[in-house]
Protein backbone atom coordinates (compact mmCIF):
# COMPACT_ATOMS: atom_id res chain seq x y z
CA UNK A 1 0.00 0.00 0.00
CA UNK A 2 3.17 2.19 0.59
CA UNK A 3 4.31 1.68 -2.51
CA UNK A 4 1.12 2.78 -4.24
CA UNK A 5 0.97 5.98 -2.22
CA UNK A 6 4.69 6.56 -3.32
CA UNK A 7 4.18 5.71 -7.12
CA UNK A 8 1.14 6.85 -7.95
CA UNK A 9 0.27 9.52 -5.36
CA UNK A 10 -3.91 9.32 -3.32
CA UNK A 11 -4.91 9.00 -6.92
CA UNK A 12 -6.05 5.76 -6.67
CA UNK A 13 -7.79 3.24 -4.28
CA UNK A 14 -5.22 1.14 -3.20
CA UNK A 15 -7.53 -1.06 -1.15
CA UNK A 16 -8.47 -2.64 -4.95
CA UNK A 17 -5.27 -4.58 -4.89
CA UNK A 18 -6.17 -6.09 -1.77
CA UNK A 19 -9.12 -7.19 -2.96
CA UNK A 20 -8.14 -8.51 -6.43
CA UNK A 21 -5.48 -10.90 -4.18
CA UNK A 22 -8.46 -12.16 -1.95
CA UNK A 23 -10.59 -12.84 -4.90
CA UNK A 24 -8.45 -14.28 -7.18
CA UNK A 25 -6.52 -16.33 -4.30
CA UNK A 26 -10.06 -17.89 -3.73
CA UNK A 27 -10.35 -18.47 -7.61
CA UNK A 28 -7.34 -20.04 -7.49
CA UNK A 29 -7.93 -22.52 -4.54
CA UNK A 30 -10.51 -23.97 -6.33
CA UNK A 31 -9.21 -24.16 -9.72
CA UNK A 32 -5.85 -25.91 -9.00
CA UNK A 33 -7.36 -28.13 -5.87
CA UNK A 34 -9.53 -29.54 -8.72
CA UNK A 35 -6.63 -30.00 -11.11
CA UNK A 36 -4.43 -31.23 -8.38
CA UNK A 37 -6.81 -34.16 -8.43
CA UNK A 38 -5.52 -35.54 -11.73
CA UNK A 39 -1.85 -34.95 -10.48
CA UNK A 40 -0.72 -38.79 -9.44
CA UNK A 41 1.70 -39.03 -6.22
CA UNK A 42 4.78 -36.31 -5.45
CA UNK A 43 4.23 -34.90 -8.95
CA UNK A 44 1.87 -32.54 -7.23
CA UNK A 45 5.30 -30.56 -6.29
CA UNK A 46 5.53 -29.34 -10.19
CA UNK A 47 2.48 -27.03 -9.54
CA UNK A 48 4.29 -25.52 -6.14
CA UNK A 49 7.00 -25.17 -8.59
CA UNK A 50 4.67 -23.12 -11.09
CA UNK A 51 3.26 -21.40 -8.26
CA UNK A 52 6.46 -20.25 -6.79
CA UNK A 53 7.67 -19.21 -9.71
CA UNK A 54 5.07 -16.87 -10.77
CA UNK A 55 4.58 -15.43 -7.34
CA UNK A 56 8.22 -14.56 -7.49
CA UNK A 57 7.81 -13.33 -11.33
CA UNK A 58 5.08 -10.47 -10.03
CA UNK A 59 6.86 -9.97 -7.05
CA UNK A 60 9.80 -8.47 -8.99
CA UNK A 61 7.35 -7.12 -11.57
CA UNK A 62 5.31 -4.88 -9.04
CA UNK A 63 8.14 -2.04 -9.18
CA UNK A 64 8.24 -2.12 -13.09
CA UNK A 65 4.46 -1.21 -13.23
CA UNK A 66 4.10 2.33 -14.00
CA UNK A 67 0.10 2.21 -14.68
CA UNK A 68 -2.01 1.48 -11.83
CA UNK A 69 -3.88 -1.17 -14.54
CA UNK A 70 -0.84 -3.09 -14.71
CA UNK A 71 -0.60 -3.30 -11.13
CA UNK A 72 -4.31 -4.86 -10.72
CA UNK A 73 -3.13 -7.60 -13.42
CA UNK A 74 0.04 -8.15 -11.50
CA UNK A 75 -2.29 -8.78 -8.02
CA UNK A 76 -4.60 -10.93 -9.74
CA UNK A 77 -1.80 -13.45 -11.07
CA UNK A 78 -0.45 -13.87 -7.80
CA UNK A 79 -3.43 -14.08 -6.31
CA UNK A 80 -4.46 -17.09 -8.48
CA UNK A 81 -0.76 -18.58 -7.72
CA UNK A 82 -0.43 -17.79 -4.33
CA UNK A 83 -4.76 -19.71 -3.66
CA UNK A 84 -2.39 -22.56 -5.76
CA UNK A 85 0.15 -22.63 -3.27
CA UNK A 86 -2.37 -23.06 0.02
CA UNK A 87 -4.57 -25.14 -1.96
CA UNK A 88 -1.78 -28.06 -2.13
CA UNK A 89 0.48 -27.56 0.69
CA UNK A 90 -1.36 -30.08 2.69
CA UNK A 91 -1.73 -32.89 -0.14
CA UNK A 92 1.88 -32.88 -1.05
CA UNK A 93 2.88 -32.82 2.41
CA UNK A 94 0.56 -35.97 2.99
CA UNK A 95 2.24 -37.62 -0.40
CA UNK A 96 5.79 -37.37 0.76
CA UNK A 97 5.18 -38.20 4.24
CA UNK A 98 2.11 -39.95 4.95
CA UNK A 99 -0.89 -39.77 7.04
CA UNK A 100 1.32 -40.17 10.58
CA UNK A 101 3.11 -37.64 10.11
CA UNK A 102 1.48 -35.68 7.83
CA UNK A 103 0.42 -32.95 10.75
CA UNK A 104 3.42 -32.60 11.82
CA UNK A 105 4.98 -31.77 8.42
CA UNK A 106 2.53 -28.98 8.13
CA UNK A 107 3.32 -27.45 11.60
CA UNK A 108 7.05 -27.58 10.35
CA UNK A 109 6.52 -25.66 7.27
CA UNK A 110 3.76 -22.96 8.56
CA UNK A 111 6.66 -22.65 11.58
CA UNK A 112 9.35 -21.50 8.87
CA UNK A 113 7.28 -19.64 6.92
CA UNK A 114 5.87 -17.38 9.85
CA UNK A 115 9.97 -16.55 9.92
CA UNK A 116 10.19 -14.74 6.53
CA UNK A 117 6.97 -13.06 7.07
CA UNK A 118 8.06 -11.72 10.19
CA UNK A 119 11.29 -10.74 9.41
CA UNK A 120 10.40 -9.50 5.66
CA UNK A 121 8.55 -6.24 6.76
CA UNK A 122 10.89 -4.58 8.54
CA UNK A 123 13.91 -5.28 6.22
CA UNK A 124 11.58 -3.68 3.63
CA UNK A 125 10.64 -0.70 5.45
CA UNK A 126 14.71 -0.64 6.49
CA UNK A 127 15.48 -0.67 2.40
CA UNK A 128 12.67 2.00 1.76
CA UNK A 129 14.37 4.57 4.80
CA UNK A 130 18.04 3.88 3.47
CA UNK A 131 17.51 4.05 -0.74
CA UNK A 132 13.89 5.87 -0.71
CA UNK A 133 11.84 2.90 -2.16
CA UNK A 134 10.37 0.22 -2.18
CA UNK A 135 11.87 -1.46 -5.53
CA UNK A 136 15.04 -3.15 -3.74
CA UNK A 137 12.61 -5.00 -1.39
CA UNK A 138 10.35 -6.43 -4.43
CA UNK A 139 13.09 -7.60 -6.41
CA UNK A 140 14.60 -9.66 -3.46
CA UNK A 141 11.27 -10.49 -2.13
CA UNK A 142 11.03 -12.41 -5.83
CA UNK A 143 14.68 -14.37 -5.47
CA UNK A 144 13.75 -17.14 -2.38
CA UNK A 145 10.56 -17.97 -3.86
CA UNK A 146 12.75 -18.64 -7.62
CA UNK A 147 15.14 -20.42 -5.80
CA UNK A 148 12.55 -22.99 -3.89
CA UNK A 149 11.04 -23.90 -6.57
CA UNK A 150 14.11 -25.07 -8.24
CA UNK A 151 14.85 -27.10 -5.16
CA UNK A 152 11.44 -28.39 -5.13
CA UNK A 153 11.90 -29.97 -8.92
CA UNK A 154 14.46 -32.75 -6.71
CA UNK A 155 11.88 -33.86 -4.57
CA UNK A 156 9.58 -36.16 -6.82
CA UNK A 157 13.08 -37.55 -7.77
CA UNK A 158 14.54 -37.85 -4.01
CA UNK A 159 10.89 -39.27 -3.49
CA UNK A 160 10.96 -42.00 -6.15
CA UNK A 161 14.71 -43.19 -4.95
CA UNK A 162 13.20 -43.75 -1.41
CA UNK A 163 10.32 -45.67 -2.70
CA UNK A 164 12.43 -47.93 -4.72
CA UNK A 165 14.87 -48.46 -1.42
CA UNK A 166 11.92 -48.90 0.53
CA UNK A 167 10.89 -51.86 -1.73
CA UNK A 168 14.31 -53.46 -1.82
CA UNK A 169 14.57 -53.79 1.79
CA UNK A 170 11.84 -56.30 1.87
CA UNK A 171 12.96 -58.11 -1.12
CA UNK A 172 16.21 -58.88 0.68
CA UNK A 173 14.78 -59.75 3.67
CA UNK A 174 12.62 -62.35 1.89
CA UNK A 175 16.05 -63.84 0.36
CA UNK A 176 18.19 -64.32 3.18
CA UNK A 177 15.12 -65.87 4.92
CA UNK A 178 14.88 -67.90 1.83
CA UNK A 179 18.95 -68.65 2.07
CA UNK A 180 18.66 -69.45 5.93
CA UNK A 181 15.75 -71.95 5.00
CA UNK A 182 17.30 -73.26 2.45
CA UNK A 183 20.98 -73.98 4.36
CA UNK A 184 18.85 -75.42 7.33
CA UNK A 185 16.85 -77.88 5.04
CA UNK A 186 20.95 -78.32 3.66
CA UNK A 187 21.99 -79.00 7.31
CA UNK A 188 19.56 -81.58 8.85
CA UNK A 189 19.40 -83.55 5.38
CA UNK A 190 23.27 -83.78 5.74
CA UNK A 191 22.95 -85.35 9.48
CA UNK A 192 19.71 -87.50 8.55
CA UNK A 193 21.89 -89.60 6.25
CA UNK A 194 24.25 -90.55 8.45
CA UNK A 195 21.92 -91.37 10.64
CA UNK A 196 19.63 -93.58 8.47
CA UNK A 197 22.93 -95.48 7.25
CA UNK A 198 23.73 -96.09 10.80
CA UNK A 199 20.45 -97.93 10.78
CA UNK A 200 20.37 -99.79 8.00
CA UNK A 201 24.07 -100.96 8.99
CA UNK A 202 22.45 -102.62 12.26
Amino acid sequence: MKHVKDRFDDSVPEEVLLLCLGITSGVGRLIFGRVADYIPGAKKVYLQVVSFFFIGLMSMMIPLCNVFGGLIAVCLFMGLFDGCFICIMAPIAFELVGAQDVSQAIGFLLGFMSIPMTVGPPIAGLLRDRLGTYDIAFYLAGVPPLIGGAVLCLIPWVHERQKLKERAKPVDGETTEKMLENETTLVSDTTEKPVKEMESGF
